[in-house]
């Protein structure tokens, strides 16, 4: 296995124990828990932010793992837009209400930020097959990034619960898909089995550290954005949790750098269909019962979440909070981000906007609040498809002036 870049350690986040190389499956062997990369010292605010004609996620590469020579596997992604949503706002209580739209990266959503991170290290250690398994949007990012590397991508995604849109860019990006009976919970399960066992593969789903490296970076663009200030709030969806972990960690790491002086509370939002995270953070357990998911949010139904042990820590930490909403709640608030702020998204995308109804006033209208819209509408379009057909019909000019007058 390759060794960690220089000035890096890999550490377990529940026992501690520490690795100076990459490990398969990158699980910890003593007690089986994932593992994060710790960096020692510090990075500048300078050296954070001053690296000039290099957009997005690899202009913070003095905070990456990965050695200055090693040329990174990119397509543009990151540099994603802040977009204050005041209309939205106004109607959930909050003046200062942004969503960062993470669906403009290049295969559409924010995967994109671990994966150019996690295939440039796959690709630097030799893997010739990247393997992950997804409800989408990881599928669709990888198999984006393999081409891009051209290396082979494999991967496996629960029969009949994947958005088509999904599956059409896994297809067209030229990556081989296994459908697996059973969610995603079953095909991670018999994914991360097969990755322990075959030699040149990497894993790229979110408990390959390296994704969360890029995916952190999402919260030095919102610090940048906001004029160099830390929101009050940071609220997203909940899926395998990899992402509020990341975010929280990008966060920590500016104020230990002494770039910035406060933190954020993090909200994590999941659907009341798949909601294991806020059924423990909200009866204060440590540890989560995994439960058979249902949700029309297809990126974040997932019952047993992988980083459910580091997605607590970012509740807790930060002193945040965790909620649940309904599917009915997730598409109103998806239409109505759509038709009042010309931003469309995919159903778990929307379910911060769904829960900011819910509590919006309890946060105050002063406060700064950044909703981490996570994917691209047109990656899940069946959850409108239905209302296609109850448009209205013409076949000529004077019937459409009608209508027109109507509309009026």
């Amino acid at each position: 296995m390759s060794r960690v870049a220089e000035g890096w350690t890999l550490r377990c986040v529940n026992c501690g124990a520490t690795y100076e190389s990459d490990v398969r499956s990158y699980v910890c062997s003593r007690c089986s828990n994932l593992l994060e990369l710790v960096k020692r010292g510090s990075v500048s605010k300078r050296g954070l932010y001053g690296e000039v004609g290099q957009p997005g996620v690899w202009r913070f590469r003095k905070a990456l793992p990965l050695e200055a020579e090693v040329r990174p596997v990119s397509l543009s992604e990151g540099g994603t837009p802040l977009v204050h949503v005041s209309r939205v706002g106004a109607r959930v209580g909050l003046k200062w209400l942004y969503v960062k739209n993470e669906g403009q990266n290049p295969s559409g959503s924010f995967k994109d930020r671990g994966m150019t991170v996690s295939v440039t290290r796959a690709v630097q250690g030799g893997a010739k097959l990247l393997l992950c398994a997804s409800t989408g949007n990881t599928a669709a990012s990888m198999a984006a990034y393999a081409a891009r590397a051209g290396v082979t991508a494999l991967v496996t995604v629960p029969a009949g619960k994947v958005a088509s849109g999904k599956l059409a860019q896994v297809i067209a990006y030229g990556a081989k898909m296994i459908r697996v009976e059973g969610d995603f919970d079953a095909a991670l399960k018999i994914t991360l089995k097969v990755a322990s066992e075959i030699k040149e593969l990497a894993v790229m789903n979110s408990v390959n550290p390296y994704r969360i490296e890029g995916q952190k970076t999402t919260a030095y663009e919102i610090f940048e954005q906001m004029g160099q200030k830390v929101p009050d709030y940071v609220v997203l969806p909940v899926g395998n949790a990899g992402n509020i972990s990341a975010i929280w960690k990008g966060f920590k790491e500016l104020r230990d750098w002494g770039i910035s002086e406060a933190l954020p509370r993090m909200v994590g939002v999941q659907a009341a269909g798949a909601q294991p995270i806020v059924e423990a953070f909200q009866h204060g357990r440590d540890s989560v019962t995994a439960v058979q998911p249902k949700t029309i949010a297809s990126a974040i139904n997932i019952g047993n979440p992988a980083s459910w042990k580091k997605a607590l820590a970012a509740l807790r930490e930060s002193s945040g909070m965790a909620l649940a909403v309904t599917d009915e709640e997730t598409i109103a608030a998806r239409m109505e981000l759509a038709s009042t702020e010309g931003i469309f998204v995919e159903p778990a995308s929307a379910v911060p906007i769904a829960a900011l109804k819910k509590i919006g006033l309890k946060l105050g209208k002063g406060a700064t609040v950044v909703c981490i819209c996570t994917g691209n509408g047109l990656k899940d379009q069946e959850s409108v498809k239905v209302q296609l057909d109850s448009n209205p019909l013409v076949s000529g000019p004077d019937q459409l002036a009608s209508l027109l007058a109507k509309t009026a």
